[in-house]
């Protein structure tokens, strides 16, 4: 499946520059929000759209609800090539997303520099991991969607973006669909092992 659109959330902007500039060389439109569309902007990228816009609702204070939308998650998880998923994409102006780009809020980071629970707590991502697991379930079923959830696999991305002239193989998508649960398993078993050793167990 050719590469039309990008979703791209990311606390750690670590080698954005560089892949955001990959994907303007194919024409990709991305969809981000907060301070990772800022940077988008900054670096100079022009097909950017705020999830906001796309969606048709703003965020919420504090940043609190910005991607758990019907809009972005039917783009990952209805397929297109399905009629009655279609129709009720088209009902509803649900776009399709190829590519999902999102590394979580740095749960693990900010434990170990000892911070107290209530700044710990505002770093338990919600979207992000909801995000990862949509897409990564979207590569699974329909071949659809790759994934990528730490800036480490971006040089892999762009290597075998351009020699595929544009396309990402099956079974890198479902290696990414791997790493992407496992990062999501590791980020929870964090959560967990934090909030034991704060009762004691």
């Amino acid at each position: 499946m050719t590469l039309k659109r990008a979703l791209i959330s990311v606390s750690d902007k670590t080698g954005l520059e560089d892949l955001v500039k990959v994907l303007e060389t194919y024409n990709i439109e991305i969809v981000s929000s907060g301070g990772t569309a800022k940077k988008i902007k900054e670096i100079g990228y022009k097909k950017i759209i705020e999830v906001s816009d796309y969606t048709g609702h703003p965020e919420s204070p504090d940043g609190l609800l910005k991607t758990l939308h019907p809009k972005v998650h039917g783009g990952l998880l209805l397929n297109p090539e399905n009629s009655e998923h279609k129709d009720y994409m088209n009902s509803y102006g649900i776009k399709t997303f190829e590519l999902v780009i999102v590394n979580l809020y740095p749960f693990e980071a900010t434990v170990a520099k000892g911070a107290k629970i209530m700044e710990v707590s505002e770093n338990i991502d919600i979207g992000g991991p909801t995000m990862i697991r949509s897409a990564a379930k979207a590569a699974l079923l329909y071949d659809k969607v790759t994934v990528l959830t730490d800036p480490s696999q971006y040089s892999l991305f762009i290597e075998v973006l351009k020699s595929n002239e544009g396309h990402i193989p099956s079974e890198l998508k479902r290696k990414f669909a791997e790493d992407a649960f496992k990062r999501t398993r590791d980020y929870d078993t964090a959560i967990v092992k934090y909030l034991e050793k704060e009762r004691g167990k």
